[in-house]
This record gives C-alpha cells, structure tokens and sequence, in this order.
C-alpha cells in the first residue's frame, strides 16, 4: 500500500515481505475486478490505483500486463483447487467456485478459450497447464455416469458456458451462466468465491 509521511513529516517504517505479499495479494484482488469491470485492455493504472498502491509497485511485481493477467488466473485456479480439496467438496460446489470465478474475471474466461487464441507459444502452453488443473479439479468429483463423464464433454462445457458469461453487470453474467448450465442440465452449488 502507499504509506503517506506521518504527520511530522517522518516516513513509516519499511515493512518489508509482509508489504509485499500484502500489495501482491491487492493487486490481483484489484485486477480481477478491473478486468471484471473494463475488460483485460483495462488501463494498469486503474489497478494499481484501485490497489492502493503507485504503479512502481505493480512494476514490480508484475513486468507487464501479460504476468498480471497471468497471476489472477494462477490465484483463480489455486481456489478452483482449493475448493475441489475441501472436506465435503461436491461437484456441484466446486462449480459454484469455478463459476464465480467465470463471472468475476474475464482474464479467467480467456484462459478456458485458449486453444489458439493465444499470442504465443508459451502463453498457450501455460494456459492448457492450468485449464488441465481446472479439469482435473472438477473430474475428481464428477459423480460416476454424469452427463460429463465422456472425454472431453466437461471442459467443452465449461467452455460453452464461459462463452455464454456476458453482460454489463456481474450478476446478469452469473444469471447467464446459471442459465447455460440449466440448458445443458448440470447443477450448480451456490456460486461464490471460495471461503476461508
């Protein structure tokens, strides 16, 4: 976060790696709601100011606008993951989170159309690595004989309701994708971020 020189005109103390992570953690925090908002040519200065922080501090985490948008689907996944781990996670539940996340991030979207979409070689390969963890979180707990079950249906899912996630407002793309998964009669948990 800025720090601003204390009333006597003397600067706070540095604070070090907790400052860090704390300005890593609001810059993605931060990015997924501007991209949500503006979409991915979202102007980084936004960021960086919806942060708390000067953009010598985005720079210094993130290189450029591809590392930022890489880091908000690397967190997106973490907590499609991390849903998927929980004590009593259901398929339905896991697809809660990853639909939240469909609503809240457009960088997120993205990854799920990767297939050549993608500018280079690199980015395409990382983004199929982390639709793969994507998949293999919600196929660990997609009940025997789903309707998804067959090679490729479920992320062809994912894909066709991603594509159907649009609208001005988060929740007119989450009535859209609650919508898409009822046309395709898949039942979804309550769509939220991940808790905890």
């Amino acid at each position: 976060m800025t720090h601003h020189p204390a009333p006597d005109g003397r600067r706070p103390p540095n604070q070090g790696p907790k400052a860090a992570a704390r300005n890593r953690a609001a810059l993605i925090a931060a990015a997924r709601e501007i991209y949500a908002e503006q979409g991915l040519d979202a102007p980084l200065s936004s960021i960086a100011r919806r942060a708390g922080v000067g953009q010598g501090v985005l720079y210094r985490h993130f290189q450029d606008r591809d590392a930022l948008a890489a880091a908000v689907l690397e967190e997106n996944v973490r907590q499609v993951e991390q849903a998927a781990g929980a004590e009593g996670a259901t398929f339905s539940g896991v697809l809660g989170v990853m639909t939240w996340h469909l609503t809240e991030s457009a960088a997120f979207i993205g990854l799920l159309h990767s297939d050549g979409a993608r500018r280079d070689p690199g980015t395409r390969a990382h983004a199929s690595v982390l639709s793969g963890r994507v998949e293999r979180a919600l196929r660990g707990h997609l009940p025997d004989g789903h309707r998804l079950a067959a090679a490729d249906d479920l992320m062809l899912a994912v894909a066709m309701v991603s594509g159907a996630v649009t609208g001005p407002t988060r929740q007119e793309r989450e009535r859209r994708a609650l919508a898409a998964w009822r046309l395709l009669d898949v039942g979804v948990g309550p769509v939220r971020p991940l808790e905890g």
